[in-house]
């Protein structure tokens, strides 16, 4: 299948997208775009979130592990489905309870104004750096594949696609993302199974021979024994966990979509039947590595990692699964994408400009304020993206557990110790001294562990361990509140 018509296609679905904004987003204000004025159906926002949570990075980078390590992501996938149910019953009930718009006021009513911009700020970092390391995976395949043939440059690439994700979402927000997320599941998942059915039939296999070939090869292990490697079963498992009440419990994107649905109850629904779905679907990401490498050792392919289901899809494939790949591809794109534009849009509006609590404007100039906010993030992400070509790393999947390790940490530490403890902060810029003290310490630690601690290696339990200075932190800086202020808490739980 030719550049050309590769191109035309990318574009085709780009107006497919615009034209559900233009529909969902009409008679849309700042609520439609915040909140999606807390009706949202939750099977809409279950299926959607598929694609959010995988993103271009799944697609891509999952099955490219497969030959490193085998199935051994799997552990880390176990700890994601225990997280969600973290996420489901305690911190979901908090969010409605407070009837919060940013998850991040909670912190402003637990322990002030300088927590609550502290923690909005570290999720403003964290994931406008993970969003765009995501984007630049799938910008840089498509470009490697597609445009260079056409001789488009790399930046012209990522502004045209940036300018097409602000086009949807400029207007209907929240409101529109949720139906075209679930729009980009449908073509991610049916791209994942077309693939892994025509390589199976190429390759002559059922699905008990796919395994016994894997299994021979030694890539459906999935738990790793050595206590002392990153990789150790444990840490994968607790890491998953706290990744996911980080990553979304704890994620502005994430939870703008959940407590967009009508109630908790609804809500709890989606999170629980999204979590059960996403543990298939990350397997059948890592059966499809299996294959791939299968494939590629049946046809002398030497190419591994992130670059290996592209070459495959678009070089060795017919071109009816290269469209497919394609569609797959850039359905992986754009949820993840769109979604963290504007959701750092929201958190920049009302965690750090106060606009819904701005009363010297009125709807027209708030509309226009996060306009602005909108379209700086907009160029924000495309300076970032340019950052990662020059970076130019293959493991994108592994820079972006590293990211969320540091930048999750703090946010995690300040809702644990807020949920499960009474104590009072002291006022001031000690919160934020303690936030920006806990990656620093953990920075150290995990440069030098394997020295220090007779080969230990730090993994993807970083998190926790920001996590726990943190809250030692917070625990230095705090105390009991009097016995008269006690009971006008708010409800711990």
């Amino acid at each position: 299948m030719s550049a050309t018509l590769l191109f035309s296609l990318v574009i085709a679905y780009f107006l497919v997208l615009l034209a559900v904004a233009w529909v969902t987003s009409r008679n849309s204000n700042n609520d439609s775009f915040f909140i999606g004025n807390r009706n949202s159906n939750w099977m809409l926002v279950a299926f959607g979130m598929i694609g959010t949570s995988l993103s271009g990075v799944t697609f891509v980078s999952v099955p490219g592990t497969v030959g490193g390590s085998g199935f051994a992501y799997m552990q880390v996938v176990i700890g994601y489905f225990i997280g969600y149910f973290i996420v489901a019953f305690i911190l979901l009930p908090l969010y409605y309870r407070l009837h919060l718009t940013s998850i991040y006021l909670y912190l402003e009513q637990r322990f002030g104004l300088v927590a609550y911009k502290t923690g909005a700020l570290f999720f403003i970092i964290s994931r406008t750096l993970g969003a765009t390391a995501r984007l630049y995976l799938v910008i840089n395949v498509l470009q490697l594949f597609i445009l260079d043939n056409l001789h488009v440059p790399f930046w012209v690439t990522t502004f045209v696609i940036l300018l097409m994700i602000l086009l949807y979402t400029f207007e209907g927000g929240v409101k529109t993302i949720v139906f075209t997320d679930t729009l980009q599941t449908t073509f991610m998942l049916l791209g994942l199974v077309v693939c892994i059915v025509y390589i199976t039939r190429s390759l002559g296999f059922s699905f008990g021979e796919t395994m016994s070939a894997l299994n021979a090869k030694g890539f459906t292990r999935i738990f790793n024994p050595d206590v002392n490697s990153g990789g150790f079963w444990l840490k994968q498992i607790l890491g998953g966990a706290f990744i996911t009440v980080g990553m979304t419990g704890l994620d502005q994107e994430m939870m703008q979509k959940n407590i967009s649905v009508k109630n908790l109850g609804d809500s709890q629904k989606n999170m629980v039947s999204f979590s059960i779905v996403l543990v298939l679907v990350n397997f059948l990401f890592l059966l499809l590595g299996g294959l791939l490498y299968l494939f590629a050792e049946s046809k002398q392919i030497g190419i591994k990692g992130d670059d290996l289901f592209p070459t495959v899809a678009l070089s060795y494939l017919p071109p009816v699964i290269s469209f497919v790949f394609i569609i797959g591809l850039i359905s992986a794109l754009f949820p993840s994408a769109d979604g963290a534009l504007t959701a750092l849009t929201s958190s920049f509006c009302i965690d750090l400009l106060g606009l819904k609590k701005r009363e010297d404007l009125d709807e027209k100039g708030k509309t226009k304020t996060r306009r602005s906010v909108h379209l700086t993030f907009t160029v924000v992400f495309f300076l970032c993206v340019m950052i990662f070509k020059w970076i130019d790393n293959k493991s994108i999947i592994d820079i972006i557990l590293k990211i969320a390790g540091y930048t999750y940490g703090p946010l995690l530490g300040l809702f644990a110790f807020g949920i499960f403890s009474k104590k009072v902060v002291r006022q001031g810029y000690a919160v934020l001294i303690v936030c920006v003290a806990a990656p620093v310490i953990c920075y150290i630690l995990s440069d030098n562990a394997a020295r220090w601690f007779n080969g230990f290696q730090i993994g993807i339990e970083l998190l926790i361990l920001n996590a726990l200075i943190t809250i030692l932190g917070l625990s230095i800086i705090s105390s009991e509140p009097p016995k008269k202020e006690r009971k006008k808490r708010l409800p711990q739980n």
